[in-house]
């Protein structure tokens, strides 16, 4: 190749990236424009994938119209066209599981989502994308990919053996998200105690996020074997109950129109609250030195009973002590005989 040819090869070249330049910094922007005013998000994913390749793209598209035009042994010619497939496939291939990917998370936001929102199933799909991608790049360099699918199945099998705990917490995780009752985001209570948010479910584990701010991670294989509390399945707003113990000689109707008062003022102020909450208060049983009773109240989500309960036991103490209701000690009558 001349330097002629050089010169004319890289004028071509040099072109794509020109023209690769001003449909990035032109054409781009006036799409994305067009696509925020839609309210289907896989346009926008979709630009912005493109956006990063679409300067090397015409790069490659100089090119390959740069060798066609110019003299340049045949050999030389082979590889370069080849070294443009592998890499148009390559990044169509990395885009194509990016937005599939996005798409995948932008549906899990959906309450009404069917796939849930989790890292394995993101992981999943991206990982068949890729094998896909690299069977194409195989056969387009005239790669027999049959012997390899064999290799694969037989090699398949002894990676299975070999990677059983693995496969064991991948297949657990899938049951766990096909099944729909544990998803990010729910908050949850394990049968070995701990609780907190489902941040996410990984090919071998589940993070949870703990009110304490720690993290709490389980293998799935584990966590498809526990009894698990969801307070986030189905309605998230939630139902407790407070005993209390007033003393015998309290007036009962007034116990009780006393403590209404006081979950209707609680309901209503303390945040997490559920403010048309109707009071419940159900007397339980004489017991041996108060009569006791439930206090029932709801709030919007399983973390906002304990300070609702907080503020409630406090401002029922500070009531009943207005009221003059007496909250007795526990009291016992021992009674000692003498020889």
């Amino acid at each position: 190749m001349q330097q002629k040819e050089i010169l004319q090869l890289a004028l071509y070249i040099f072109s794509g990236f020109v023209l690769g330049f001003i449909v990035q910094k032109l054409v781009i922007p006036q799409l994305a424009k067009v696509a925020n005013k839609t309210t289907n998000k896989t346009d926008d994913i979709i630009i912005a994938g493109v956006k990063k390749w679409i300067i090397l793209w015409f790069i490659a598209l100089g090119l390959y119209v740069g060798i066609r035009h110019i003299e340049i042994d045949k050999q030389y010619y082979n590889w370069i066209e080849n070294g443009i497939v592998i890499f148009i496939i390559l990044s169509f291939t990395i885009l194509l599981a990016k937005i599939i990917s996005g798409m995948l998370s932008f549906r899990a936001k959906d309450p009404d989502a069917i796939i849930p929102s989790s890292s394995i199933i993101s992981n999943i799909v991206r990982a068949i994308i890729y094998c896909f991608g690299l069977l194409f790049i195989l056969q387009s360099q005239g790669i027999s990919i049959t012997p390899m699918l064999t290799a694969l199945g037989v090699g398949g099998l002894a990676v299975a053996l070999a990677l059983h705990n693995t496969l064991s917490n991948l297949f657990a995780g899938l049951q766990i998200l096909s099944s729909g009752k544990i998803n990010h985001g729910d908050f949850v209570k394990l049968s070995s105690g701990e609780e907190g948010f489902i941040q996410d479910i990984t090919w071998r584990s589940t993070t949870i996020q703990a009110m304490q701010e720690h993290i709490i991670i389980v293998p799935n294989s584990k966590l498809a074997d526990m009894i698990v509390s969801n307070y986030f399945l189905d309605e998230h707003e939630i139902i407790f109950s407070v005993e209390i113990g007033v003393s015998y000689d309290s007036d009962l109707d007034e116990v009780e129109r006393v403590t209404n008062e006081v979950i209707k003022e609680t309901m209503l102020e303390v945040e997490g609250g559920v403010k048309d909450f109707e009071p419940v208060i159900r007397f339980k049983e004489f017991g041996e030195s108060s009569i006791n009773l439930k206090a029932i109240l709801r709030v919007k989500t399983y973390v906002y009973q304990f300070t609702v309960k907080h503020e409630f036991i406090k401002r029922l103490h500070a009531r009943y002590k207005l009221e003059g209701i007496n909250i007795p000690f526990p009291m016992r009558t021992v009674i000692m005989k003498q020889n």
